[in-house]
């Protein structure tokens, strides 16, 4: 079976259970979300060669556990303390848990908003439009490299053809949304665009300083999930951000 089929599979299996989880909201989500984080963690920390079978790699992984359990009881403070007292497991072992922590805390804050699903799904969906235009068009058109040292693969041509994808992703959501047609959502999802592509090419340049090609083998075809999830762990918190200065409407009407 080829790397392209494994991957077509794969996502054949995850895409289904993501929708199905966010669509059911609840636990069902919030365990999907943990989950990840606790995963996120492991393998950061792994490919630092941090002692992952002692206690304190223990620690490391019931940090994020922790954390989301206290956001998921609405007590933010005290999970923003627990992410940020993070530091003290030291400045390099600090940074796969405040990465998994933010982007957790993220994803769950905007799930439970009164569009909680629409945002979410936006997020999530713009940026799955933005790689896969990204890769589709990088494909087709080539050309000059986006940042050859960091990833040699993606081109300027990609870039530019994920921003679209994702452009045009954020205007049909918000009309599924029920909130119509907007500027300002076809704005938001290339905003959402140029997080996830900064998010991927950071998660790029922390895998070529440590000399490896995937963060892990969890997900066939995929690698780990840090090679699938770098977009989203800061595409989501951007969107945070932008939820909290539109306040109670959909964060995509904020550019009206």
């Amino acid at each position: 079976m080829t790397e392209l089929q494994k991957r077509i599979l794969s996502s054949l299996v995850i895409v289904p259970v993501v929708l199905l989880c966010l669509w059911f909201g609840g636990w069902a989500y919030r365990v999907l979300v943990l989950l990840v984080m606790v995963g996120i963690v492991w393998e950061g920390e792994t490919l630092l060669g941090q002692p992952m079978k002692s206690l304190r790699g223990a620690l490391l992984l019931l940090w994020p556990l922790c954390g989301g359990l206290i956001a998921i009881k609405g007590q933010w403070f005290a999970a923003f303390y627990l992410l940020v007292s993070s530091v003290l497991f030291g400045r390099r072992a600090c940074g796969p848990v405040l990465v998994a922590m933010l982007g957790g805390f993220s994803l769950l804050w905007l799930r439970g908003r009164p569009d909680g699903f629409w945002e979410t799904f936006f997020v999530i969906f713009a940026v799955i439009a933005s790689d896969s235009c990204a890769y589709a068009t990088g494909r087709l058109i080539g050309g000059p490299k986006l940042a050859p040292a960091i990833s040699p693969g993606k081109t300027i041509s990609g870039s530019l053809g994920g921003i679209v994808g994702a452009v045009i992703l954020g205007g049909l959501v918000g009309h599924w949304s029920g909130h119509g047609w907007s500027f300002s959502a076809c704005l938001t999802g290339g905003v959402i665009a140029v997080a996830a592509q900064a998010g991927d090419l950071l998660e790029s340049a922390f895998k070529r300083r440590l000399g490896v090609k995937d963060s892990g083998r969890l997900i066939p075809g995929h690698g780990g999930l840090l090679d699938r999830l770098d977009a989203l762990l800061l595409a989501a918190p951007v969107a945070a951000i932008l939820a909290l200065m539109a306040g109670e409407g959909p964060f995509w009407q904020l550019f009206r």
